[in-house]
């Protein structure tokens, strides 16, 4: 049954800011941990496999939470999910600011994590009450300001928790999130339910999904330490074959399955799935041990930086990042899919490769950063596109849907081999890896990235403009 309303209410300027306001604000809490990440695990005693599990549990819960939020959105009005969904952020914000230990700051990021599902229903909601060509206007400014905040967060963590401490860097952008949550309930009309078709939200799937998730990051948090225990790892592998199992078994037969696995089945959908997750493993090596080894001593083979001038070193990375997603789209038109990827895959493999060889000065680190932050952007952003131009219309969203979903999975994988190599080349003892372990990533996930090129070849050349 489809459900009818009154045409929706136009908004004005005031909440198409709020918007932007909630967006630069979640941007902000959502980037605080990376370059504060070494400082984190020196106050919380973090093994590196626990640090790599605090960066990622964040965006594993935003992919589970992501297609939810959609869905209840349609059922209950984007504005009503939006708002509740944010009350979930900001109770996770406190958390993270008020943490004691690790396993509360890990509930505070799981709870943060639901602000991954703010940006979609934005958009939908900027879709509803502006007009075809202002709402295009609208998500750029609301995209735009979410970038801005991921830099701001990236520059402004390090100073607050140097000069006031790590529970301030968190509180800070929670009370704006709180602020902006208030003007969006103030200022945006209540939108209706778009439609009611009977079909509701595959609970049993999202158990199983989370069930797979958290236990192949908890093996591969505790990789080091239970090689020497085979019945804890065998009981962890049985666990997760479990759940995979079951999940698929779930989707195959689901009314309104949380991922349809028949689109998996298509050539054009299962090729940009293995692309992104091969190119999101590379990149998410980088993204941890970058920072990681610009913290290390100065004394020993790193640069002893602070969180501040880690924030600094990365931000170059960041813009990089924001100029890669419109350059990609455009290259995408221009000269094909499969000519963007491979230029991406390429320079990627270069970055890490090139960090494997020489990482012996500040420059060496942030070019190469840069040039794998970039070539993310341009294979992700052409992945998307080709796959969203190569199915019929009305599947696009879930084959887009499979390939985001692929992309925290590859970036979480490769986050947690980063800190199992790192903590399995620690000499007992010690808290100084071996400078061997980051050789070890960086070539590591450069043979990864430069294998997706046998991917990329059987790849069509993507529609051009």
């Amino acid at each position: 049954m489809t459900t009818t309303s009154a045409p929706p209410l136009r908004i004005g300027k005031a909440a198409v800011r709020a918007l932007g306001i909630l967006a630069l604000a979640t941007g902000a809490l959502e980037s605080v941990v990376t370059p504060t990440l070494p400082l984190l695990r020196r106050e919380l005693g973090m093994s590196h496999s626990e640090g790599a599990l605090l960066s990622i549990v964040l965006l594993v819960t935003g992919a589970l939470i992501t297609p939810v939020a959609g869905k209840l959105g349609d059922r209950y009005g984007g504005k009503l999910v939006l708002v509740r969904l944010m009350v979930v952020v900001c109770a996770g914000g406190l958390v993270s600011a008020l943490a004691p230990n690790l396993p509360v700051l890990l509930l505070g990021q799981i709870l943060q994590g639901a602000m991954v599902g703010a940006l979609p229903l934005s958009f939908i909601l900027v879709r509803e009450h502006l007009p075809e060509g202002e709402s295009k206007v609208a998500i750029g400014v609301v995209s735009g300001l979410f970038v801005g905040g991921t830099m701001a967060g990236t520059l402004a963590a390090g100073p607050v928790a140097e000069g006031l401490s790590r529970h301030w860097m968190f509180a800070l952008p929670t009370f704006a999130v709180i602020g902006a949550t208030v003007l969006v309930h103030r200022l945006m009309p209540q939108d209706a339910p778009r439609r009611s078709d009977g079909a509701g939200i595959d609970w049993p799937g999202l158990v199983l999904l989370s069930g797979t998730l958290v236990t192949l990051m908890l093996a591969l948090a505790l990789g080091p330490e239970i090689v020497a225990r085979p019945l804890v790892l065998v009981a962890l592998l049985v666990l997760l074959a479990a759940f995979a199992t079951g999940w698929v078994a779930v989707e195959r037969r689901a009314a309104s399955p949380m991922v349809d696995l028949r689109m998996v089945g298509r050539p054009e959908v299962w090729k940009a799935c293995v692309l992104t997750f091969m190119i999101c493993v590379g990149t998410s090596v980088a993204a941890y041990l970058v920072p990681a080894l610009f913290a290390v001593p100065a004394d020993a083979y790193g640069f002893g930086a602070s969180a501040t001038q880690i924030g600094l070193f990365l931000l170059p990375g960041a813009v990089a990042a924001s100029l890669a997603g419109p350059a990609g789209g455009f290259g995408a038109r221009r000269f094909g899919s499969r000519a963007v990827v491979t230029a991406g895959v390429l320079v990627m493999a270069v970055g890490l490769f090139g960090l494997a060889a020489v990482h012996t000065e500040v420059w060496h680190l942030v070019v190469g950063k840069m040039m794998i932050a970039l070539a993310n952007g341009l294979c992700v952003t052409a992945m998307v596109t080709s796959t969203a131009t190569s199915v019929d219309r009305g599947d696009t969203g879930i084959a887009t849907g499979l390939v985001l979903v692929t992309r925290v999975i590859g970036f979480a994988v490769g986050v947690q081999i980063s800190g199992a190599i790192l903590t399995a080349r620690t000499p007992a003892g010690s808290d100084l890896p071996a400078e061997s372990a980051y050789v070890v990533g960086f070539v590591l996930a450069g043979a990864v990235t430069a294998l997706s090129l046998l991917v990329v070849r059987t790849l069509s050349k993507g529609v051009k403009a």
